[in-house]
This record gives structure tokens, C-alpha cells and sequence, in this order.
């Protein structure tokens, strides 16, 4: 598990600095549990759960969220609950997560964690790019 765990740790790194925020279905495709066209499949409804298309057993998952959960709070990240639709126009639908669909289960893997100063400097610098890229276009002379 020490070996999982640091695993664990740095995906949660590189989603903090990639994006400002971490979700569990993001570890899982990154530690290597979760396949990225497994994860599709479920986003599409074509899975009835995700658990099923996860590469380990259910105890395995549940220390990898304890973990996850750890790390969060380790780094003081924000718990955010999210809720998952399928992609299209099946929007009234919430995807399952867990084989047995408790709440506190689903509760769990909808939940995102976010470094909030973090995530208010990745969008700083989207909206500054974007103004930049704006003037730049401005800039130049119409070539009609």
C-alpha cells in the first residue's frame, strides 16, 4: 500500500497544478485502475456502475478513496460535491459510481478536491491569456 500511496499522492499533485482541483475518477485513471475508455463507457451510461470497470477488488478502491481523502485533508483542500450525468442528452440521470449504490459511497467518488488558491490563479491566468490573445488579435491589420 506505501507504494500505492505515493502513487496516490503525486496524481493529486499533478491535478492540483494541472487544474486547481482533483477528483477521484482522475487518481483512478491515473494510478492506473481505471482505463480512460473504461471511464467513457460509464460517462456514456454504457456501464452501470463504475466500480465494475475498475482494476482492482472493492477493498482495494476503498483504500485507495481513504487514502485520497487523507491526502486532501493533509493539504487542506476543499471537498466539493459534484454530481456526474451522463454525456448527451440524458442529463436527468445521476451515473452510479458503486455496485451497491450507498450514498456515502457515491458521496465519496462525487467528490472533488479543491485547492482553491490554486484553482483562483489557474483562472487568473486563463482570463489574462485570453486577453492577450485578444489584443494580439486586434493588433493585427484586417487582411480583407
Amino acid at each position: 500500500m506505501k507504494n500505492l500511496t505515493g502513487k496516490i499522492q503525486n496524481a493529486v499533485y499533478q491535478n492540483i497544478q494541472r487544474k486547481g482541483f482533483v477528483a477521484p475518477v482522475d487518481v483512478l485513471m491515473d494510478i492506473g485502475v481505471l482505463e480512460k475508455n473504461d471511464y467513457e463507457a460509464w460517462r456514456q451510461g454504457r456501464v452501470p456502475y463504475l466500480e465494475k470497470v475498475c482494476r482492482v477488488n472493492l477493498h482495494k478502491l476503498s483504500d485507495i478513496m481513504r487514502a485520497l481523502r487523507i491526502c486532501a485533508a493533509k493539504g487542506a483542500l476543499k471537498p466539493s460535491r459534484t454530481f456526474y450525468h451522463p454525456y448527451g442528452k440524458d442529463r436527468k440521470n445521476k451515473l452510479r459510481f458503486s455496485k451497491s449504490g450507498n450514498e456515502q459511497i457515491e458521496a465519496a467518488y462525487a467528490t472533488h478536491f479543491v485547492d482553491t488558491q490554486k484553482a483562483n490563479q489557474l483562472k487568473s491566468k486563463t482570463v489574462q491569456e485570453a486577453d492577450e490573445q485578444q489584443d494580439r488579435q486586434q493588433a493585427q491589420p484586417d487582411s480583407r
